[in-house]
């Protein structure tokens, strides 16, 4: 029963990860120091892209394991980057970063601009986190609001879709 479990979630998860690819556009991540991080720079890497509200719990644990991921991948061409963008995500920015960010660049953006970027209404509804995957070549391969499989066990199957991207060139 276990083992079918398994199958049917990894299943699950490579289903959602075969999105079409599609081009993405630019982002600017406000970081609290006013400056500006755009997603483009980081073309010829893959880059995992997480969008956080800062009051959410769910939010503020993921954050805590990106800070390893990023660690173990960075030598491998890979980024992570994340935005807050809930009502107070610029004022409430450098609190949740103090606490919860480490070894990755955090900005500031706000829903619309969010929503837009991942090509979703707002008014649809979505759940945080919600983490997105760019290839070398600029492409979202797949996104992934709070509610997806991919959050049951966030860590492995991140690590998972990051293996299989950087094998890719």
């Amino acid at each position: 029963m276990v083992r079918k479990l398994l199958l049917l979630l990894t299943l699950a998860i490579a289903a959602a990860g075969q999105q079409k690819p599609r081009p993405a556009p630019d982002f600017a991540f406000h970081m609290s120091d006013g400056s500006k991080t755009m997603l483009s720079a980081f073309r010829g890497k893959v880059v995992l892209v997480a969008f956080l509200n800062t009051g959410c719990e769910h939010c503020q644990h993921f954050a805590q394991e990106l800070g390893p991921i990023r660690q173990d991948y960075a030598a491998k061409g890979v980024e992570v980057l994340a935005a807050v963008f809930d009502t107070g995500a610029r004022q409430g920015l450098a609190k949740f970063r103090d606490q919860f960010v480490r070894g990755f660049p955090i900005g500031y953006s706000d829903e619309a601009t969010v929503m837009n970027w991942l090509g979703q209404a707002a008014a649809d509804g979505y759940f945080v986190p919600i983490v997105a995957f760019v290839d070398r070549k600029g492409n979202i391969v797949s996104q992934h609001s709070g509610d997806d499989v991919l959050f049951q066990d966030p860590e492995t199957n991140i690590r998972h879709k990051l293996d299989l991207m950087v094998k890719q060139r």
